[in-house]
């Protein structure tokens, strides 16, 4: 996705710690137009897999996996971090370590909107130890449903998360892969077709 590639080059921030600063388009100031494009991307990618619901954390996730509901045409479901008092009494519970925060975070999703008969699509912005995309996936494993698909909007890939996946059976796409941050934000090229 030119696109993308483009505003992670252009406006992207190594912090240092592997932490790359995309605040101004996709963390805190949201581009709408790239959103948009990102979930058109994901929905050729996951159409035909057949997805009821797409599920992310909150609250990176929630843009790019809106854009993908949306092209989809399905509800976008995301765990939240607290529990509010409106949320049904045994929700389904996984804990991830948050790089940005600095300490474990619960998920919570609510048990009315994880059905066994739905065909959950996960979407996230980062793929970076997979630590959340593993705790999202239990979720889904905990209520039943079918996971067909995994898709982040950029991959670290020298954080090595894409192997703690390696015992999902589902398609994982990244959009942008970034193989270095030493001295500069290094993408890694599109692959051939």
């Amino acid at each position: 996705m030119d696109l993308l590639r483009q505003r992670i080059l252009n406006d992207g921030k190594h912090l240092g710690k592997g932490i790359l600063k995309v605040d101004s388009f996709m963390n805190h100031q949201i581009d709408p137009l790239l959103m948009q494009a990102v979930g058109e991307e994901f929905a050729v990618k996951f159409k035909q897999f057949n997805p009821t619901r797409v599920l992310t954390a909150e609250t990176s996730g929630i843009a790019p996996a809106l854009a993908t509901a949306m092209a989809l045409k399905v509800p976008l479901v995301f765990a939240r971090k607290h529990k509010p008092v409106t949320m049904a009494a045994e929700p389904y519970v996984e804990s991830a370590p948050s790089h940005t925060k600095g300490g474990i975070v619960d998920l919570i999703v609510s048990s009315e909107y994880l059905e066994s008969t739905d065909r959950i699509l996960i979407i996230d912005d980062f793929l970076a130890s997979a630590k959340t995309l593993v705790a999202l996936a239990n979720l889904v494993k905990a209520s039943g449903a079918t996971l067909v698909g995994i898709g982040a909007v950029i991959e670290k890939e020298f954080q090595g998360g894409r192997a703690l996946l390696k015992d999902i059976t589902v398609p994982i796409e990244s959009l942008a892969i970034i193989e270095s941050m030493d001295e500069k934000i290094v993408l890694k090229e599109k692959a051939k077709v």
